[in-house]
């Protein structure tokens, strides 16, 4: 405030403090007079506290940024609060949403002068308030915020794949309306604007394709990926394809002005036929089924020769006069549609046509006759080409079926492993769609295979606890030796006792650990995605037996990894081979420990002699030293044991009690050098 009572009526002048910008008086008010601060005051007090932190900054500028506050806002208020702006001035502590709403608000300044002044163009936003833009759904944001690239990958980009549905679209248009705008009567003046209009959009997708989308895409040159805008143009104008789309696009139009809008002299429009090819290509390679597709489009071409007939038919047919024989169209009815049933019957040669009269009609005839019989065994032939490819690994697991079942007849093979083979070959078949996948992967780069092997079975083998801390390029060669295998139900995956040299992945299914005097109780079930196994593939000697029963629930698939390549893996790989022996021999020791709870005690059977007293080796040593030596000498040889072959039966040992439900363990321990104890240990069974 300026002042604390009266209203000041003095000429005042304009001061800026960090504050703010404050009016101060040129003279003393009333409240001076009355021994108050005055604004004058105050203000030094202000500029007094403004130099003191400066002086701090520049001594300590860390310790006073940490001090002082950030901004005007935060800094703590002066004991008297400064004088209030008068209206119209803006403050400077104000949030930043206002700040950048006066900035829209203000003008555009243009950077150029006029008389030496600036230009400023008011903004529209100042003087008009529009209403804000709804918020854009979540499923119309890829769209909107969709960016055309500067480079397209023609084999993966799905953009690239759509666009050529356009174009064939467009080049379908003209490949079947041409000719049926040209022999039939469907073109008249009154639609004659339906049909330009669809003409001239297809000439703009055309027109699209060659200027936006060819000139963009990628090539190989040299084995790199050239992305660069002006070597892809450049590259597109030097392939057969630029001339094509060139001609393609000839402007035959202009002739309408002489013949009247007759549709053949779009017939150039037909040279676009690489973009149909290249879809096809491109649909074979992204469908799973590529075999319904070339089932798809070799009936499309039957239809289209049949088409193009019919059209040749209605068009003799009005060349010699509709109805004025009995073989030419008689004018009743759905032109296309009966013209296109005398193309059925002559093209496929059904026959229980009427006879030609004239020398046209039987040199068209002649012709029909020709191409139909041609061009109808080359499509029977493609088609049956397109279906024995769809099913060609059928045939090959039919085959393979018979043959095994030929030869279990030729030997008499039980009809129940019989049954259980033909089980396996049907199950295989139905849920791998091959009967062996290294057949199909062994065609595949090493790095293709590496790729498909990481992501079918890292995830698995990375959570095994043996392999984790392994070198990671080593287990990605483990990978590609995993071998899958599918167990019927009822199948053992592994024995207990059988030497052990696979470890197993499972894939699909179950496994369930069994026991029991008919191997019928059921201890544990592993599911999908576990590991047993692991520690036969390291170790030796009798460790690597196996300690379980293991059998299929239902049908499994497993992948099983050899000890003989997981050796040839690990030679390349020192420090991960020495990992996986001490990790390995820890889990052995660790599954050899005795079982704590289970309350195993020691029986000694040859107790340990007791060592002998120190005073009678010292009294042994005076007399030695007393020159009794060769008596001592003979007394000690006396109760030496003789070195006979004589055998000397040992005492009994005592009978371990409840022999038939404990467990017996015997071991040889060592209490002196040279010297051994045989110790038994008894394990009483767990109920």
């Amino acid at each position: 405030m300026l002042c604390c009572s009266a209203p000041l009526h003095l000429p005042s002048c304009r001061l800026t403090t960090p504050q703010g910008v404050v009016y101060a008086p040129s003279v003393g008010c009333q409240c001076r007079q009355r021994g108050d601060p005055g604004p004058v005051n105050q203000l030094v007090v202000l500029f007094k506290g403004r130099t003191e932190l400066r002086k701090e900054r520049l001594v300590d500028p860390d310790e006073s940024e940490e001090e002082s506050p950030s901004s005007p806002s935060k800094a703590p208020p002066a004991p008297p609060p400064p004088p209030p702006p008068p209206p119209g001035d803006e403050k400077k502590d104000e949030a930043p949403a206002a700040k950048e709403e006066e900035e829209e608000e203000k003008d555009l300044e243009l950077p150029f002068k006029i008389l030496g002044r600036p230009v400023k163009i008011p903004r529209l936003s100042k003087y008009l308030k529009l209403p804000k833009l709804p918020k854009v759904p979540d499923w119309l944001r890829p769209i909107v915020e969709y960016r055309f690239p500067s480079s397209i990958d023609p084999f993966t980009d799905l953009i690239y794949v759509i666009w050529l549905f356009i174009v064939v679209a467009a080049w379908n248009w003209n490949v079947w309306l041409i000719p049926v705008r040209w022999a039939f009567p469907y073109q008249t003046p009154e639609n004659i604007h339906v049909w330009l209009l669809i003409d001239y959009t297809c000439d703009l997708i055309y027109i699209t394709d060659i200027l936006v989308f060819q000139t963009r895409l990628q090539f190989v040159r040299g084995g790199d990926i050239v992305c660069d805008k002006k070597d892809m143009r450049e590259n597109y104008m030097s392939t057969e394809r630029f001339k094509m789309d060139v001609i393609s696009l000839f402007p035959m139009e202009v002739f309408y002005y002489f013949t009247g809008v007759n549709s053949l002299l779009r017939f150039p429009r037909l040279f676009k036929y690489m973009a149909f090819f290249e879809f096809n290509d491109r649909m074979e390679a992204v469908m799973k089924k590529a075999y319904i597709y070339r089932v798809i489009r070799t009936s499309t071409y039957l239809l289209y020769s049949l088409h193009i007939n019919a059209c040749l038919f209605y068009w003799g047919s009005d060349y010699e006069g509709l109805g004025s024989t009995k073989w030419v169209y008689n004018g009743k009815g759905f032109a296309y549609i009966r013209c296109y049933y005398f193309a059925v019957k002559t093209l496929i040669t059904i026959g229980g046509l009427p006879d030609p009269t004239t020398v046209f009609e039987i040199c068209f005839q002649n012709i029909n006759y020709f191409v139909g019989v041609f061009a109808f065994s080359i499509m029977i032939g493609q088609m049956r080409d397109v279906v024995g490819a769809a099913t060609a690994g059928e045939n090959y697991y039919r085959a393979c079926m018979d043959s095994t079942v030929k030869y279990m007849n030729s030997y008499n093979i039980p009809r129940e492993v019989q049954n259980r083979i033909k089980t396996w070959y049907d199950y295989t078949w139905k849920s791998q769609g091959m009967l062996d996948e290294q057949e199909l992967l062994i065609q595949l780069p090493a790095k293709m295979r590496l790729d498909i092997a990481v992501d079918v079975n890292y995830a698995i083998v990375s959570k095994v606890a043996l392999f984790q801390g392994c070198d990671r390029q080593m287990v990605f060669d483990m990978l590609t030796r995993l071998k899958s295998v599918v167990y019927l139900p009822g199948d053992f995956v592994c024995k207990k006792g059988e030497i052990g040299r696979e470890m197993y992945i499972i894939k699909q299914g179950e496994v369930q650990v069994v026991g029991g005097p008919d191997l019928q109780t059921v201890f544990v079930t592993i599911r999908a995605g576990s590991v047993f196994g692991e520690i036969s593939l390291l170790a030796g000697g009798g460790g690597n037996r196996r300690t379980a029963n293991v059998k299929a629930h239902g049908f499994a698939n497993l992948f099983i990894l050899d000890k003989k390549d997981l050796a040839e893996i690990l030679v390349h790989y020192p420090e991960s081979q020495k990992l996986l022996r001490k990790k390995a021999k820890t889990m052995l020791t660790k599954d050899k420990k005795p079982d704590e709870k289970g309350g195993g005690k020691e029986v000694v059977v040859i107790p340990a002699r007791p060592d002998t007293p120190k005073m009678f080796k010292a009294a042994l040593k005076v007399a030695e030293q007393a020159g009794i030596e060769g008596a001592f000498t003979k007394l000690r040889e006396s109760y030496r044991p003789s070195d006979g072959t004589e055998d000397v039966a040992p005492p009994p040992s005592p009978a371990p009690g409840h022999a038939a439900d404990s467990s017996m363990v015997i071991r040889m321990t060592s209490r002196e050098a040279g010297e051994e104890v045989l110790i038994v240990e008894e394990k009483k069974k767990t109920e």
